[in-house]
């Protein structure tokens, strides 16, 4: 799998995906960052108690893993930037939502379709790279595209304090979220046209091989141009074999990510340290987890793509398990901190690994529906983590709910040693 066609500088092209694809991304998430954190306060004005309140919040993680198949299906057919549009309008009735809601019904449903129409929009971006980034920097393009994402999420729960202590409401960060969406969609409408501006590369099919064969250097704009297009479901089928490896593989990597949100704090708690030093160990883990998220791309790009994943998932495994064994150790504050930074590194390296990975193994003719499949296996896993940390922690204790998270890091680490090499060779 090699580009014939001479790639165009990284620079150039990062300058170009600036307004198109960077920018929007980043509004989008400091809006959604904003407002994720009030989701549960706004449900309990409506009268919810606090599993109900948790219920709402979670609509969330359910609309993404039910928008990524549809999301792949209208890219296939409308393109990247008409889907982008579509859902960044269709966002700002579940901002309305929730802004005007009168029940927790109503509420539960506009968090649903913000959720929804993230999954949209990520595909739509993730479909765009998957086409018109060269594979010699297909990897930092990407690793960039999730630190961007990162930035939105790490400011917008600040943007949310200073709106609250402004305006002294809550709602006012979901109208800072209206705005974001509007200036997202004006962007990605108004902008340069991302089709034209980075055409496609024209792709021939190898029989037996739907990855990418050779580039014949014409330019192609808007969809993808494909001799054969298979529905979504089709896809699946047809690519059961690298989803049931090496996308397994990916879902335990977003587990072990969602998994360090939950316990991280939980553990802090369970410490009985006080808000601001659980805030403060958090925090310097995100900053740590953010500043490294550049140097992923360049160890995929430079070095291959396993030697990113691998020890990632390695530390975070390992860092997961080692944390198990301190709960009751002596300077057990300092082992938290401790194991807080390499949760944080371990993450920081494994900034665009699930972006470029199913970017490499996506048919690259007609990624979309694939990655709608890929997307769906990874946020599972992001969300069934959560889930299973709680199940474990009431049933057993945070201590062995913890280990268990430990031991999904290591079985993923030994699964991305077993199933990259085999799906993604080296291509230099």
């Amino acid at each position: 799998m090699t580009d014939a066609s001479t790639p165009e500088p990284i620079g150039g092209m990062l300058w170009k995906l600036a307004p198109v694809i960077y920018g929007p991304t980043v509004l989008f998430a400091l809006g959604e960052g904003a407002v994720i954190p009030l989701l549960p306060v706004f449900a309990s004005r409506l009268g919810a108690d606090v599993p109900t309140a948790a219920l709402v919040a979670a609509a969330l993680v359910v609309g993404q893993l039910c928008g990524n198949i549809p999301a792949g299906w209208a890219v296939a057919r409308v393109g990247e930037r008409v889907t982008m549009a579509i859902g960044g309008v269709i966002a700002m009735l579940g901002v309305a939502g929730l802004a005007l809601s009168p029940n927790l019904g109503v509420l539960t449903a506009s968090v649903f379709v913000i959720g929804f129409c993230a999954a949209v929009f990520g595909l739509a971006r993730h479909s765009f790279m998957t086409t018109r980034v060269p594979l010699s920097f297909r990897a930092r393009a990407l690793s960039l595209l999730g630190g961007t994402f990162r930035l939105g999420m790490f400011v917008g729960p600040f943007i949310a304090a200073a709106l609250i202590a402004v305006f002294g409401d809550g709602h006012a960060t979901v109208w800072f979220f209206g705005v974001c969406l509007v200036a997202t969609v004006l962007l990605v409408l108004l902008g340069p046209d991302p089709e034209a501006q980075t055409p496609a590369r024209r792709v021939a099919r190898v029989e037996g091989d739907s990855r990418l064969a050779e580039d014949t250097g014409e330019a192609v704009t808007g969809s993808i141009p494909t001799a054969e297009r298979v529905g979504v479901f089709r896809t699946m089928w047809r690519y059961r074999s690298v989803l049931s490896r090496l996308g397994l593989a990916a879902a335990s990597l977003s587990a072990v990510r969602s998994a360090r949100q939950v316990v991280l704090p939980l553990w802090g708690v369970s410490l009985g340290l006080d808000a601001q030093t659980i805030a403060l160990v958090v925090g310097v883990s995100g900053a740590i987890d953010f500043a490294l998220f550049y140097a992923s791309g360049q160890v995929m790009d430079r070095f291959g793509r396993l030697w990113a994943a691998l020890p990632a998932m390695v530390l975070m495994g390992a860092g997961f398990l080692a944390l198990s064994f301190t709960h009751d150790a002596l300077q057990a504050p300092m082992w938290f901190a401790l194991f807080a930074a390499v949760l944080g590194v371990g993450n920081g390296l494994s900034s665009g690994i699930l972006l470029t990975l199913g970017a490499d193994v996506a048919p690259q003719t007609d990624p979309a529906a694939f990655l709608g499949s890929w997307r769906t296996l990874t946020d599972a896993g992001g969300a069934t983590a959560p889930l299973l940390v709680s199940a474990l922690s009431a049933t057993f204790s945070l201590s062995l709910a913890t280990g268990a998270m430990g031991v999904i890091g290591l079985l993923g680490a030994a699964a991305f040693a077993r199933w990259v090499p085999r799906f993604v060779p080296r291509q230099r």
